[in-house]
C-alpha cells in the first residue's frame, strides 16, 4: 500500500512539474549567444531555445519548418539586430505574430568602413565587453515585461550574471594590462572583432566586412597583404566558422603566421572551447594576446 501511495505521488510531482514547465514563459532567440545569456537570466522561469544550433552559420541561416513550429509556438522572440539576421526578417513573416525584442538596442554601432556595407553598423555587437552589459539589460526587461510575474526571478538572476560578467571582464582587462599591445593591429577574416578591438585599443581590419556573396575576393585579399607588409603585422586569426582559404594567401604572401580560431557567431557543445557567452570574450581576448606573443618569441 506504502509503495502505492509513493508511486501516486510521484506521477502527481511529475505532472505538476510538467504543468508548471508548460505554462512557463516561452522564449527563443535567432543564434546561441543569445539563448546563452537569456538562459542565465531565465533561470527556471521560462524556457529558452536558440534556432541556429551550434556550429551554424547566423548570417545566412536557412530556417527550417521545425523552426516555424518552434516560432510558433513561443511567446517572446529575441534577436541582435543590427542586421546580422536577414534570413529571420523573411522568415518571420510566416510566423504568428509574436513580440520581437532587439537585443543590441542602444548599443553605439561601430560603422564598417570598406565595401558595399560601407557606413552601415557592424552586426556583430555582442563581440563587446562594454556591449555585454546592454545585452543583458535589455533581454532582462524584456522578460519582465512579458512575464512580470516572475520580475524579481529575473532581476536577482540577472544580478547575479552581471557580477560573473565583471569577474570577467576585470580578468581579461588584468590580463591586457599584463601585455603590451599598444599600437597592435588586429587582422581577422570577417569583420566580427571591431567592438572588441575598440575597448581594449586594438587597431583593427578584416579581408571582408560581413560574411556574405562575396567573401574572399582578389581585391579584398590583396588589400589585406598591402595592409600586413606595409605594418609589419607578424600574426593574423580567422573566425572558427570562416573560410580560411583567404587568410592562408595573405599569409603566404606576407609570412604572417596564424594566431588562432576565434569564436564570434556560435558557441560550442559544453566539451568544446566556449560552452558560454562569457568564454567566447574571454577566450577570444587571450587567444589574441597568446598570437602575438608567440610571435615576439620568435
Amino acid at each position: 500500500m506504502k509503495t502505492k501511495i509513493a508511486f501516486i505521488f510521484v506521477a502527481v510531482l511529475s505532472a505538476l512539474t510538467f504543468t508548471s514547465n508548460a505554462l512557463a514563459l516561452r522564449v527563443v532567440t535567432t543564434f546561441t549567444v543569445l539563448a546563452d545569456i537569456t538562459k542565465n537570466i531565465a533561470g527556471s522561469y521560462a524556457q529558452v531555445e536558440s534556432l541556429t544550433p551550434i556550429g551554424a552559420e547566423i548570417h545566412e541561416y536557412e530556417p527550417t519548418s521545425r523552426d516555424l513550429v518552434a516560432l510558433n509556438r513561443s511567446d517572446l522572440i529575441i534577436t541582435n539586430g543590427l542586421g546580422v539576421e536577414k534570413w529571420f526578417e523573411r522568415f518571420y513573416q510566416r510566423a504568428k505574430k509574436i513580440p520581437v525584442v532587439v537585443a543590441s538596442e542602444g548599443v553605439e554601432p561601430s560603422l564598417i568602413n570598406e565595401g558595399p556595407y560601407a557606413g552601415k553598423p557592424n552586426p556583430h555587437g555582442w563581440m563587446s565587453l562594454t556591449n555585454a552589459y546592454i545585452y543583458v539589460q535589455n533581454i532582462t526587461a524584456a522578460l519582465v515585461k512579458y512575464d512580470p510575474a516572475n520580475k524579481a526571478g529575473y532581476e536577482a538572476n540577472a544580478k547575479a550574471y552581471i557580477e560573473k560578467l565583471n569577474k570577467m571582464e576585470n580578468d581579461v582587462r588584468t590580463f591586457i594590462s599584463k601585455n603590451n599591445l599598444s599600437g597592435v593591429y588586429l587582422i581577422t577574416s570577417e569583420s566580427a572583432f571591431s567592438y572588441l578591438a575598440r575597448d581594449i585599443g586594438l587597431r583593427y581590419d578584416s579581408i571582408w566586412p560581413v560574411n556574405a556573396e562575396d567573401v574572399g575576393t582578389p581585391a579584398q585579399i590583396t588589400r589585406i597583404i598591402n595592409l600586413v607588409r606595409d605594418n609589419g603585422i607578424k600574426v593574423v586569426f580567422s573566425g572558427s566558422t570562416m573560410d580560411i582559404k583567404p587568410m592562408q594567401v595573405i599569409m603566404k604572401e606576407t609570412g604572417a603566421q596564424f594566431g588562432g580560431y576565434l569564436y564570434v557567431d556560435t558557441l560550442t557543445d559544453v566539451d568544446g572551447p566556449v560552452p558560454t557567452y562569457l568564454d567566447m570574450l574571454q577566450k577570444t581576448v587571450y587567444t589574441i594576446v597568446d598570437g602575438y606573443n608567440k610571435t615576439l618569441t620568435k
